[in-house]
């Protein structure tokens, strides 16, 4: 069952979306991405708050998250969330193994 963590960076004058950028130009994020059992690790910008950033952090189980934080990039997303001061809010959900029920089908366009 994936597990997915919603990761809302929020800062003062841009620092988030500094942080996002030198996240991926550091390698930090490519070296997230090929973690074993990574699904998903991108950041998105919220329209309505410049001050947020927020990340959607994917990983195949439990175990795979229990990894990466023990791995040496913690430290080094710990060392820049620290010097943009980033405070965050996190939301943490589970895949649904059934997925999309039929009646939901319906307002989906592919």
């Amino acid at each position: 069952m994936a597990i997915t963590v919603n990761l809302y960076y929020t800062g003062t004058n841009g620092s988030a979306r500094r942080f996002a950028e030198e996240m991926v130009s550091s390698g930090v994020v490519a070296r997230i991405r090929a973690e074993a059992g990574n699904l998903r690790y991108e950041y998105f910008f919220p329209m309505d708050d410049p001050e947020t950033v927020l990340l959607i952090d994917s990983w195949a189980d439990q175990q795979a998250i229990d990894a990466h934080h023990a791995s040496p990039m913690m430290a080094e997303l710990a060392a820049l969330r620290d010097k943009y001061d980033l405070h965050m809010k996190v939301e943490r959900y589970r895949s649904d193994e059934a997925g999309l029920p039929a009646r939901d089908a319906a307002f989906i366009r592919q």
